[in-house]
């Protein structure tokens, strides 16, 4: 047997249906130009029958883009990481923590002062 036995004869690799009549006709499209804050050009094609959305995520640097090339959107304001002790600032007071805090600690002294263990 010559070759590896492995060839697929009659076909090249790569080759698929040759022409529009095996895969059927094409849909009617449109081509939209979106435009983000950073100057990229990003052209998306959808069908005819779809309306196009104001807004497409740039594939260049994920920002929000426009079909106006003038006013482009401006960049999302991201709010930076909140720890949990940030979140409890804002809910109590110093004052009110130090109160809380006194608050435990009396109870820890007399649940150790009447013997039960505490880990």
């Amino acid at each position: 047997m010559a070759g590896g036995g492995n060839a697929i004869r009659g076909s090249r690799v790569g080759a698929g249906p040759m022409g529009e009549a095996e895969r059927g006709e094409a849909a009617a499209r449109q081509a939209i130009t979106y435009f983000c804050s950073h100057g990229h050009r990003s052209v998306v094609t959808f069908s005819i029958e779809a309306t196009a959305p104001e807004q497409w995520d740039c594939p260049k640097c994920g920002l929000p883009a426009s079909m106006d090339s003038a006013n482009p959107p401006p960049a999302p304001r991201i709010e930076p990481y909140k720890t949990h002790l940030a979140y409890v600032k804002e809910r109590r007071s110093d004052a009110e923590a130090a109160d809380i805090l006194d608050e435990a600690l009396s109870l820890l002294r007399s649940r150790r002062k009447s013997g039960d263990i505490i880990f």
